[in-house]
């Protein structure tokens, strides 16, 4: 990733939590608390005209990498 789509990304990732204020904070009670080899991460969706799509996936180690390189490039 170059430097000008990390700083986007970084501008983005700011607009982001100030939508939506308090999903920083869930996000961080789940990873100090939560997010280990093994735990099941859920997503569910629902449309504007209510349709509902859900899935989950269970995370490995590689995954926990990839957070925590997501993580440390947004600071």
């Amino acid at each position: 990733m170059n430097l000008m789509n990390l700083m986007q990304l970084k501008e983005a990732w700011t607009v982001f939590k100030n939508n939506h204020p308090k999903f920083p904070l869930f996000i961080n009670a789940v990873s100090n608390s939560a997010l280990k080899e093994g735990s099941v991460v859920e997503i569910h969706v629902t449309s504007p005209e209510g349709k509902s799509l859900t899935t989950n996936l269970k995370l490995k180690a590689s995954d926990l990498e990839f957070i925590e390189q997501f993580k440390s490039s947004l600071r």
